[in-house]
């Protein structure tokens, strides 16, 4: 069971970085969730509140429960008891899926789900209402933007299955970020890219952080690049779950209205 409740223990952690239950909205609000694979419990009474412009590094063992509690919360598992709100609405009556993005893990995605690059970039422009809304000459535009950002463009006309690994994960980059989410789900993202996408990328998730209003959730292996940014002490545990967090207090504004123009700059 985890508690945001301060501890003498977060005496250590760098002053800021983590938001007072009076600071910003409530983002993610797990009530008590647990979650069991028939007999296995994988996750026991998780309670805990991810706040705007907060960045939290879940981390954890294999059979830990990290992507099971992400896939709860982008609603595509049903915790087995408690409640989960989203930007302070049940999940149950949450309608407004275009304020999240995304990016699963690859072993999670079907390597013969039938469609192109472009289609599955498209796809992040819309709502789980609005997969029959027409494609406007804009949506292509911005698509084209981040097919060129992602430097996937020559991929477009490709089938998504047909891609290597590194390359799949570009494109469920690019489909997270167009849509300029206000929360981004991230579940191993730097699985199967080279360093150099990773360092772009990370810098990416830092300018966002610190200069625009965007909240994250982060599942890494990758200890090393969470810690540099997070901390080495974790906010919480849940079981074999760790959550270290970071609160960006004050908005840095950018100028900039589009996430993908720091990426972009990257490239």
């Amino acid at each position: 069971m985890i508690s945001t409740a301060p501890t003498a223990t977060d005496a250590p952690i760098e002053a800021g970085v983590v938001a007072s239950s009076s600071c910003h909205r409530e983002i993610v609000s797990l009530e008590e969730v647990s979650y069991s694979y028939g007999a296995q419990q994988v996750l026991d009474k998780v309670n805990f509140v991810v706040r705007e412009r907060d960045f939290i590094g879940l981390i954890g063992s294999n059979g830990a429960g990290k992507t099971t509690l992400l896939r709860m919360i982008v609603g595509l598992l049903k915790p087995t008891s408690g409640e989960i709100k989203l930007f302070g609405t049940p999940m149950s009556k949450f309608k407004d899926w275009q304020l999240i993005g995304y990016v699963p893990q690859r072993n999670h995605f079907n390597p013969l789900f039938p469609a192109t690059v472009r289609e599955v970039v498209l796809s992040g422009l819309y709502g789980r209402r609005k997969l029959l809304k027409r494609i406007t000459k804009e949506d292509h535009l911005r698509a084209e933007d981040a097919l060129n950002t992602l430097k996937i463009r020559e991929l477009a006309e490709k089938r998504i299955g047909e891609l290597s690994g590194g390359q799949q994960q570009r494109v469920f980059l690019a489909r997270a970020l167009i849509n300029n989410p206000k929360l981004l789900i991230l579940d191993e993202p730097m699985s199967g890219i080279d360093t150099e996408t990773q360092n772009n990328f990370f810098n990416l998730l830092l300018h966002m952080h610190k200069k625009h209003n965007i909240t994250f959730l982060m599942v890494s292996h990758d200890m090393e690049m969470v810690r540099s940014y997070l901390g080495e002490i974790p906010r919480a545990k849940s079981g074999k779950l760790s959550f270290h967090v970071r609160h960006s207090h004050d908005l840095e504004d950018c100028g900039e209205t589009d996430l993908l123009h720091s990426l972009r700059k990257e490239g």
